[in-house]
């Protein structure tokens, strides 16, 4: 005769495989992603596309939810360097992880629409929109939609209370003074988040000492897991051999 325990533990496993199986499938997620906040709660979110608070000045297609969904190895090495900067009272915040292939062609259409804006060039002081497609701050393919990149910053905890974001109002552009930019509760790096400028470079010259030290801890403690930064945008960074195919999946919790 079987053993009753036996026979409730074998339950208790299908009914556990069968719970995580259907949330699987309701998140609608390939095997290998994952939502960052099932691996690490603690890693704060401002995902930026899902939004208004970003450099097109609407929501993007396929953010129907503001999560950040990225391949499970870079949930993994984004939680240890959360864990590394810990004792320095330090988390990390998410801007944008993975981004659906339908979002990389509106910005794609968004930058050659020929419109220009006083509320765009809060994001692109000193250029026209046609010029971030031809310097490579917009592209026709990202490595965001293969999972593996992600734009982060620093936030000190507890983090500072700023107002909200008021999309009515003209904030100064993205290489102004914190005190200018549009709120956010992140370290002071020099610029705005998604600021297409020179200053955004990560090895800027036009910064201060204090806004250097910040992006070298950024960089360092990203580093130390095995990403890398991508030079004209601080906030940027990938994770070698992780990529591979753009998927188009929407984001949607």
């Amino acid at each position: 005769m079987p053993d009753v325990k036996s026979l409730i533990a074998a339950g208790l496993g299908c009914l556990l495989a069968l719970v995580l199986g259907s949330a699987a499938a309701a998140q609608g997620l390939p095997d290998d992603f994952v939502f960052l906040r099932d691996v690490d709660p603690s890693i704060r979110q401002d995902i930026r596309y899902a939004g208004l608070n970003n450099f097109v000045g609407r929501r993007l297609p396929g953010y129907d939810a503001a999560e950040c969904v990225v391949k499970r190895a870079v949930a993994r090495a984004l939680a240890q360097v959360q864990r590394d900067l810990a004792p320095r009272r330090l988390s990390l915040k998410m801007y944008d992880c993975y981004r659906p292939a339908r979002a990389v062609h509106d910005m794609v259409v968004w930058s050659k629409d020929g419109r220009e804006t006083p509320a765009q060039h809060t994001y692109n002081p000193g250029m026209r929109k046609a010029d971030l497609f031809r310097l490579g701050y917009i592209a026709e393919h990202s490595g965001h939609s293969t999972g593996a990149a992600v734009d982060l910053t620093l936030v000190e905890v507890p983090a500072p209370k700023v107002e909200a974001f008021d999309p009515g109002r003209l904030y100064g552009d993205c290489t102004a003074g914190v005190r200018q930019r549009a709120p956010d509760d992140a370290v002071d790096m020099g610029t705005g988040y998604d600021c297409s400028d020179t200053k955004a470079h990560t090895a800027a010259a036009g910064i201060t000492p204090a806004q250097r030290q910040r992006r070298q801890t950024l960089v360092a403690a990203m580093t130390k897991v095995g990403f890398v930064n991508y030079a004209k945008e601080w906030w940027h960074f990938s994770l070698p051999g992780i990529g591979g195919a753009a998927y188009d999946f929407p984001i949607a919790r």
